[in-house]
């Protein structure tokens, strides 16, 4: 899916649809339950189905200093969207001139002017314009001067619990990363570039890891994880230790990926890591052949668990 990021020359077959708009941070099933709504409204009216995103999210420029790290990429999030079906993502690049705009004037030129909009489908909290000062109150009059539909979709529950960005946060946080993928549309993934580790991994345990540095999105709690690791269309199950080597007197907190069966170089190339579920707390081994014995039960319970995942 090619990802728009100019409203300036928008190609016809963008407008003329149904819309979206949020920050889709994670793509997880509340936001699944709007781009199904999306897509029968798209039907509906003939027209595509199309995504409106913040590229960065709008937190970042207002108040950085409490903006969360994101659970997704701009390109992860389209890959996401796209796989249950949207037509087209529109990431604009968010600055003070957009979010200057008041809810009427944003609504007229991006959703009007711009979008061409048939359409709208929206969850019940959303806000738009200067200072979040529109509603969904004040979207409907919009909506309903312009003659377009407005659906307004039901936020989904798990567990009594409402699905969010924040509460997926929150279990990641605490290591929970199955529980997270549960409310995900697809397992928690990060992505880094391969970097130069310390060594230990192939010289002294025989257990080679790619080292993973900027990642870009947030990382879960500390500890030792099955997942899978993706280099370009090739994946490996992963055993994945994210923190420190306390039995080498190492403090400093590494994303360390063994990829199980993969003899690659992969030194300067990226790669993205899903994470399937939390094996244990990580911890010093009082010998290597100790630590050796533990990472061989890691990488069984690793295979183990990717075999479960498609």
């Amino acid at each position: 899916m090619k990802i728009l990021r100019d409203l300036t020359a928008l190609p016809d077959t963008v407008r003329g649809g149904a819309v979206t708009i949020g920050n889709f941070d994670g793509v997880h099933h509340g936001h699944v339950k709007i781009v199904n709504r999306l897509l029968e409204r798209a039907t509906d009216v003939k027209g595509p189905a199309v995504v409106f995103t913040f590229d960065p999210h709008p937190v970042r420029i207002l108040r950085p200093e409490e903006c969360p790290p994101p659970l997704t990429w701009t390109e992860r999030k389209a890959e996401l969207l796209a796989s249950h079906g949207v037509d087209w993502i529109v990431a604009y690049p968010t600055d003070k001139s957009l979010l200057s705009l008041s809810a009427s004037e944003f609504f007229k030129r991006v959703v009007c002017d711009s979008l061409d909009a048939k359409a709208l489908v929206e969850g019940p909290n959303f806000y738009f314009g200067h200072n979040r000062e529109g509603d969904i109150a004040q979207l409907r009059k919009l909506v309903a001067q312009a003659e377009l539909t407005l659906d307004v979709v039901k936020p989904v529950t798990a567990n009594g619990a409402l699905v969010s960005s924040s509460r997926i946060r929150q279990l990641l946080a605490a290591g929970e990363v199955n529980l997270a993928g549960e409310l995900l549309s697809a397992p928690y993934r990060i992505r880094g570039m391969v970097m130069h580790g310390a060594g230990r991994g192939g010289a002294q345990l025989g257990f080679p890891t790619a080292n993973l540095a900027a990642v870009d999105t947030l990382l879960p709690a500390q500890g030792v994880y099955a997942g899978q690791g993706w280099v370009g269309n090739d994946s490996w199950p992963a055993a994945i230790n994210l923190g420190s080597n306390p039995t080498f007197g190492d403090t400093s907190v590494k994303v360390e990926v063994h990829l199980i069966g993969c003899e690659e170089s992969l030194y300067g190339q990226p790669m993205e890591v899903d994470f399937f579920a939390r094996l244990r707390e990580i911890r010093p081994f009082d010998t290597t052949a100790a630590l050796k014995a533990q990472l061989a039960k890691d990488v069984q319970q690793v295979c183990q668990i990717a075999a479960t995942f498609p």
